[in-house]
């Protein structure tokens, strides 16, 4: 399977090297890179080789990087931006979701339900940038992009035809905004690490989990769980950045050359998120599309036009206003300048 989506990936990622051109004018530059999860396909397909092969070829040699992933460095991901923050990691990647309680602006572009497909994500992300490259600026960083992990979906086992089903039912969440999510249709928010969510569902310990689609197909939840819900409740996007203090010591040509590449990286982690989006879908269903073995047989719920008038009932009445409650004034007018008018929304303090 890894093999497969490895090709997918690096098919994208081959499109967009033939764009960029060999630089030959760099000074010797050695980085240190701590990336993301290193047993996910984003670090796997797409950070992992763009830091180790992209760049070092596209800079002539010039610029050679050591990289792994925050897991192999013994760090359980919330202090990654932390440690970027203080030079002790010169560039490094994040969970955004990681940092909702330092500062609720870290939840802006990712609140539960608020991009149902990966356009809307992308360009909420992207209309969102000049307020986080701030934000990221005044805690001694340099944001040089942000991608996202593929459509976080409920698993469920036994019936479940639409979020007003979510009433009553124990789900495994991994972030505030889905806890919150998840409460506000009547649920119950239940936190249990990823690798024990196999037994939980098969005990009845919760009723329904969240993750990304892919990933819940890599796992083999389709064997303890049999809907799964087409709608993206959100994405975990990544920041990655670098240390400011570090960042402004690096040669010119060297800022530029980086900002420019890590700009395809993002973009091709993006586009395979779709991919792998989608192939989640296909395959714990065991729809003829999936490229994967063995197949799952799960049924694929289709949010319904009545989900989608709850959904921003929701958004409106409960997301939303809660989020704005614990964001600052300047959070909410960045929320109100940048992302309500792709949205159509507006957040009140």
């Amino acid at each position: 399977m890894k093999r497969l989506l490895a090709a997918s990936f690096l098919g994208l990622a081959a499109v967009s090297a033939q764009a960029q051109e060999v630089v030959t004018d760099l000074p010797k530059t050695k980085l240190t890179v701590v990336g993301g999860l290193s047993n996910l396909t984003a670090y796997q397909n797409g950070e992992h080789p763009f830091w180790s092969k992209t760049i070092p070829e596209l800079s002539d040699g010039k610029i050679t990087v050591d990289i792994k992933g925050y897991n192999e460095m013994g760090l359980k991901g919330p202090e990654v931006l932390r440690l970027v923050s203080q030079g002790v990691i010169p560039i490094g990647s994040a969970t955004l979701a990681y940092f909702a309680t330092d500062n609720p602006i870290n939840e802006a572009i990712d609140l539960a339900g608020l991009a149902p497909d990966i356009q809307t994500a992308r360009e909420i992300t992207d209309a969102f940038l000049p307020a986080y490259e701030k934000h990221y600026d005044g805690i001694n960083t340099k944001l040089l992009g942000i991608s996202t992990y593929p459509a976080q979906v409920l698993f469920c086992k036994g019936s479940f035809a639409g979020l007003s089903d979510l009433k009553g039912k124990k789900v495994r969440t991994s972030s505030r905004t889905q806890a919150e999510f998840v409460q506000a249709f009547g649920g119950s928010s239940v936190t249990i690490p990823f690798g024990e969510v196999v037994p939980a569902l098969q005990n009845g310990v919760v009723d329904c989990a969240i993750t990304g689609s892919l990933s819940g197909y890599s796992a083999k939840w389709y064997e303890v769980s049999d809907h799964l819900y087409a709608l993206p409740i959100n994405w975990n996007q990544q920041l990655i950045v670098a240390n400011k203090a570090f960042w402004n010591k690096l040669d010119p040509k060297v800022q530029q050359f980086l900002e420019t590449n890590v700009k395809t990286l993002v973009d091709d982690i993006w586009a395979a998120a779709a991919t792998e989006t989608q192939q989640g879908y296909d395959c714990n269903t065991g729809a003829e599309a999936c490229t994967l073995e063995p197949k799952g047989n799960m049924k694929l719920v289709e949010p319904s036009a009545e989900d989608q008038k709850l959904l921003k009932d929701v958004m409106d009445k409960t997301v939303i206003p809660g989020w704005a409650k614990r964001c600052s004034a300047d959070c909410v007018d960045s929320f109100n300048q940048y992302i309500g008018p792709v949205l159509g929304l507006k957040a009140n303090k």
